[in-house]
């Protein structure tokens, strides 16, 4: 079965990223279409990216904590990414943690889930960009969050229940582009 994770896009004391990850998984897992996984950065501690070797040219990944990190992103087949906005850009910490690795993102396909004062969407279409030379096809549809009408004083994740409408498209996309790439990864890992 297709595996997809569910990424979580920040690590710090008190993030929002996890509840919205664990709404995302729950709405998934009813699907029955993959396997979706919680993937969360703040298990996997990396440190300030420091490989003396760029990752497009080494996966001989001399930081300890690069090798699970690795291993966890290629063995999934797509991915959601929870995009909290930071400063009009993606965290530092999903940066680091996408910087980290190359091999091991193509071809697949992730949907981003946004959110922020206003939805997220400037960091989301960052991450597009940064997916895009890393040979992710990004999915169209893209559920956006309001820190102002989906968290209660924003850090209490209640989103509105149309949310769930356009998860449920991201996740329909998502899946169609990651089987339709699965010749290319087969073809790359041979």
């Amino acid at each position: 079965m297709t595996k997809i994770g569910i990424i979580t896009g920040s690590t710090r004391p008190g993030r929002n990223s996890l509840q919205v990850a664990e709404w995302v998984k729950g709405i998934a897992d009813q699907r029955g279409d993959a396997d979706y996984e919680l993937v969360d950065l703040a298990e996997y501690n990396l440190p300030m990216y420091a490989e003396p070797v760029s990752a497009a040219y080494s996966q001989d990944y001399q930081t300890p904590e690069a090798i699970p990190w690795a291993k966890k992103i290629a063995e999934l087949d797509g991915y959601v990414f929870i995009c909290p906005e930071y400063n009009h850009g993606v965290t530092s910490a999903l940066k680091n943690a996408i910087d980290y690795l190359y091999i091991e993102w193509n071809n697949k396909a992730a949907g981003i889930v946004s959110y922020g004062s206003a939805g997220g969407v400037r960091a989301a279409e960052s991450l597009r960009i940064i997916m895009a030379e890393l040979q992710v096809a990004t999915v169209r549809a893209h559920p956006v969050m309001s820190l102002f009408t989906d968290f209660v004083k924003m850090s209490e994740f209640k989103p509105a229940a149309v949310h769930e409408k356009s998860v449920n498209a991201m996740l329909d996309q998502v899946n169609a582009w990651t089987n339709a790439l699965e010749p290319l990864r087969k073809g790359s890992s041979e």
